[in-house]
């Protein structure tokens, strides 16, 4: 039974920090509220919400991952600012990382096997195919822990990207959102397309809604499309 409570436990944490290999896809919360008008020859542009990121090669990037989702809603590329009738704002981010400590449901097997000190240690693998920072046996730094050698650390990194678009004629505001998600990397290179697929999924969705949305790995994309 207390087998079970344990397992339990690393189960909900892992599913939560998406560190499962049987991960299959990239979940994030996003939060929406739009008066987006329906495209009728709108053009738009996408800037930084912070100005240090315009013309870098990084933003220019993840711009261009926006720009080619509002064309797919029917929206028009400006060739510059001041033909634009919406300026879409783009912000993003990840933090230092977070430690989250599970209990370890194998403890009470490894008291009952002999051999257990002799096998392969496991690795738990996140949803971006690396390995967790930490794993049964060695360099683990709860494995000779004086309470109970039950307690295992994850680290998990939260990231967010805003979009905000405005009619440029008025700044009146036609869409703010945030998509949030927790995972095992602090690769923006990896977390923005993700969050951006996120926030365009279903777009621009019902105002005020507030959902968890799962971006499929880009292996089952890439089959798909082949």
């Amino acid at each position: 039974m207390r087998i079970n409570k344990f397992a339990a436990a690393v189960m909900l944490g892992v599913s939560a920090l998406g560190l499962s290999a049987c991960a299959t896809g990239f979940p994030a919360k996003v939060s929406r509220y739009q008066a987006m008008p329906a495209p009728q020859g709108q053009s738009f542009v996408v800037v930084p919400q912070n100005a240090a990121d315009m013309g870098g090669l990084e933003f220019s990037r993840y711009a261009e991952l926006v720009a080619q989702q509002m064309q797919a809603q029917g929206y028009a590329r400006a060739p510059s600012i001041d033909q634009a009738t919406m300026v879409v704002r783009l912000g993003y981010g990840v933090d230092d990382g977070n430690v989250e400590y599970v209990r370890d449901p194998f403890y009470y097997s490894r008291l009952n096997d002999p051999f257990w000190y002799g096998r392969r240690p496991y690795y738990a693998r996140s949803y971006w195919g690396r390995r967790s920072a930490f794993y049964y046996g060695w360099d683990d730094p709860f494995w000779y822990s004086p309470f109970g050698d039950t307690v295992r650390s994850y680290k998990y990194y939260q990231s967010e990207l805003n979009l905000d678009i405005r009619r440029k004629a008025d700044n009146a505001a036609l869409f703010e959102g945030r998509a949030r998600a927790k995972s095992g990397t602090d690769k923006l290179g990896t977390l923005v397309p993700n969050l951006i697929t996120a926030m365009f999924t279903g777009f621009p969705g019902n105002s005020g809604e507030d959902i968890k949305i799962t971006v499929p790995p880009e292996r089952t994309v890439k089959k798909a499309a082949s």
